[in-house]
């Protein structure tokens, strides 16, 4: 347990995740007691916001499905306006083991980092991803760590924590579509710091992915396109971390 934890809250973006949520909810109350909960009901059209809601968590329902961009997006905009140090990013599916969200605050923490990203591919810890997501993931972590001249092995896992300057600017701007490589990238040009570690995922809770393979290969070419983009644009800078905050 992290002593004297600082103000945390959860985000849970979710499209259609009626098998799954209750379970998630669960878990992060198991391991996360001292963090509060968010689920970001992105237009599902079953009992999702229903059981969320059952199960205790602030739900945000999106007028219709507007993007997990847009959904996470809201998410920081809720942590921002109340006043949250941390937020995490956990998805509804089940595959990312709340169990693991103290590590993720820890290493924040730890090493004054502005975005934590937990990793699946730093070790090998089991987990089987489909040949033609693994093949994306390759190039996009390849053109990721290029443009940041930083080695990242996993720029799409949606299991991160983000500090308060990170859930600020995060609030104000954040890719839309495809978000997670595209956030690093102009995270890091506007000189945050983003640290990976190791973690472990599970096979989906319940529900379906909609991602197949032509959208696994659509996803990588739309989000280099995008990030080529970004390189073209001026950035505004992050403001330095007061000095008596770096101690």
């Amino acid at each position: 347990m992290i002593a004297a934890p600082p103000k945390t809250l959860v985000m849970i973006p979710a499209l259609n995740e009626e098998d799954s949520i209750a379970h998630v909810i669960g878990m992060i109350r198991q391991h996360v007691p001292f963090a509060d909960i968010v689920v970001i009901n992105d237009g599902s059209t079953d009992r999702t916001a229903v059981i969320a809601s059952d199960c205790g968590a602030v739900v945000l329902n999106m007028p219709y499905n507007v993007g997990i961009g847009s959904a996470v997006q809201a998410g920081f905009m809720y942590a921002a306006r109340h006043g949250y140090e941390i937020a995490v990013q956990n998805d509804g599916d089940g595959q990312h083991n709340p169990a693991e969200i103290p590590l993720l605050i820890e290493a924040l923490l730890s090493q004054n980092a502005d975005l934590m990203i937990g990793s699946r591919y730093l070790e090998d810890r089991g987990y089987i991803t489909p040949w033609q997501r693994r093949i994306g993931i390759v190039i996009l972590a390849q053109v990721v760590s290029l443009v940041t001249r930083q080695q990242f092995t996993d720029p799409t896992s949606g299991f991160r924590a983000s500090s308060r300057r990170t859930i600020e600017r995060c609030a104000r701007t954040y890719p839309f579509d495809y978000p997670e490589p595209e956030a690093i990238v102009l995270l890091k040009r506007a000189g945050f710091a983003i640290c990976e570690i190791p973690v472990t995922m599970n096979p989906r809770y319940g529900g379906k992915s909609s991602i197949t393979p032509f959208k696994s290969l659509y996803y990588m070419v739309k989000v280099i396109l995008a990030i080529l983009v970004d390189m073209l644009r001026a950035v505004e800078k992050a403001e330095p971390i007061p000095r008596e905050k770096r101690a």
